[in-house]
C-alpha cells in the first residue's frame, strides 16, 4: 500500500549508509531501490540471487539488509543464518519483508535474529521510517563501539605508562633499600 505522505529526507549521514536489498523478484527489487533512492539514500545495492548475499555482505559491508523470505535455492531463513554466522558485526539490522502474514513465520524470523518484520504489500512511509530508525540505531552502535575501542586503547596506554613509572620507582628505591639492609 503506497502512502504519498513520505517522511522527511534522511540526514546526510544516514543517507550515505549502505542498504542491501535481497529479493528474487525484479519488480520488488526495483520498487524498493526506487523508493530508497528517491528518498535520498545513495548506497543501495540490490541482490536477486540469495546465494550471493554472504559474499556481497563481505564486500559491500551493508549497514542494513532488507530481506525477502520466500526465494528459490536459499530462502530468507537460510540467508539470515548465513549472514549471522559469517558476518562478525555487533549490530547489523535485518528487516524481513514477506507476503507470508502468518504469526508462525513472523516468530520464526524474529527468533532467527531478524531485527524487524514487515508484510507485503507494505506501506512506503512505514518502511522508510523503520529503515531510518534502524540506521540511526546502527550509527549509534558504531559510535559506541568506536568510543569503547578508543577508551580501551587509552586505558592500555595509561596502564603501560603506569607500569613504566612503577618500574622506574622500584629501580630508584632499590639502592636505598639495599644500603639500609647492609648497615
Amino acid at each position: 500500500m503506497e502512502n504519498d505522505n513520505l517522511p522527511a529526507q534522511p540526514s546526510r549521514e544516514l543517507a550515505k549508509m549502505k542498504i542491501l536489498i535481497v529479493d528474487d523478484e525484479p519488480a520488488n527489487l526495483a520498487l524498493l531501490e526506487a523508493l530508497l533512492t528517491s528518498s535520498g539514500y545513495v548506497n543501495v545495492k540490490p541482490v536477486r540471487d540469495s546465494r550471493l548475499v554472504v559474499d556481497t555482505c563481505k564486500s559491500f559491508e551493508p549497514d542494513l539488509i532488507l530481506l525477502d523470505l520466500m526465494m528459490p535455492n536459499l530462502d530468507g531463513f537460510g540467508v539470515l543464518a548465513g549472514v549471522r554466522a559469517e558476518i562478525a558485526d555487533g549490530f547489523l539490522p535485518v528487516v524481513v519483508l514477506t507476503a507470508d502474514v502468518t504469526e508462525r513465520t513472523k516468530m520464526r524470523a524474529l527468533r532467527a535474529s531478524a531485527t524487524d518484520f514487515l508484510t507485503k504489500p507494505f506501506d512506503h512511509t512505514e518502511v522508510l521510517v523503520r529503515i531510518a530508525n534502524l540506521l540511526e540505531m546502527r550509527r549509534l552502535h558504531r559510535f559506541l563501539d568506536n568510543q569503547r575501542a578508543a577508551f580501551e586503547d587509552a586505558l592500555r596506554a595509561r596502564t603501560a605508562e603506569l607500569r613504566e613509572v612503577t618500574s622506574q620507582m622500584e629501580e630508584l628505591a632499590m639502592p636505598c633499600c639495599a644500603t639500609a639492609i647492609v648497615r
